[in-house]
């Protein structure tokens, strides 16, 4: 029988505790990675063999220092294998539009039983599924419906889930990194020493949890970061 790896992401300690003893009821599901907040999450995720990275994980919302639907986006991009789905107490419309815009797999309410923390796992990794609540459901349809009779150039929507976490500064330094500028080239064009911009590049690197120029431009692209 194969196990899937599942992962949870949550402030709460009690949260963490109670979604895990209802993962851990199951012997096809293996709880193998908890992390604090958005951030921690994609800081543990670095450098993980595959063998030990989980395959599904549950996403928190409201969370101090990166929030779940920051987390999401950044996730998405970093790696595309794993699957986000939304556990949360909240089912207002903006966070549903903001979760499925970021790319997350599903949406469940924390109240929902083991046996339906189960079947999403399993749909979502096994039937690549689209796990939802039906309370969920239904208003992610009532959005897609409103959104359907919108025309597109009357009401533009931006994609501020990443931009928003960096600043003014190191988003101009991040046009110039796609473009294809060293950190000299940029400091003569910003007219700032070296030294700042690239300490300014270190902060981008840390903000998206990347390693390397290759996967910075790669969110960047994905995400919409830049035009």
């Amino acid at each position: 029988m194969a196990v899937i790896r599942v992962g949870i992401t949550d402030d709460k300690s009690v949260n963490r505790t109670t979604i895990g003893e209802k993962i851990q009821q199951f012997e096809d599901l293996d709880l193998c990675f908890l992390a604090v907040n958005g951030s921690d999450c994609l800081e543990q995720l670095k450098g993980l063999p595959l063998d030990k990275m989980p395959q599904i994980i549950f996403m928190d919302l409201e969370m101090p220092e990166m929030n779940g639907i920051q987390a999401i986006a950044l996730g998405r991009s970093l790696y595309p294998q794993i699957y986000f789905i939304v556990l949360t107490v909240f089912d207002d419309d903006d966070k549903i539009f903001e979760a499925i815009k970021a790319g997350a797999h599903g949406y469940l309410m924390k109240d929902e039983s083991a046996l339906e923390l189960h079947h999403a796992v399993i749909s979502a990794v096994i039937h690549e599924g689209a796990p939802m609540s039906p309370s969920i459901a239904r208003k992610a349809l009532q959005l897609l419906s409103a959104a359907s009779m919108n025309k597109p150039e009357n009401k533009p929507v931006e994609d501020h889930t990443i931009s928003t976490i960096l600043t003014e500064k190191e988003k101009e330094i991040l046009k110039q990194i796609v473009a294809g500028n060293d950190a000299k080239r940029i400091a003569q064009f910003s007219g700032t020493s070296v030294l700042t911009v690239r300490k300014h590049v270190s902060n981008i690197y840390k903000k998206l949890h990347v390693n390397n120029k290759a996967q910075v431009m790669k969110i960047a692209y994905d995400k919409k970061m830049i035009d």
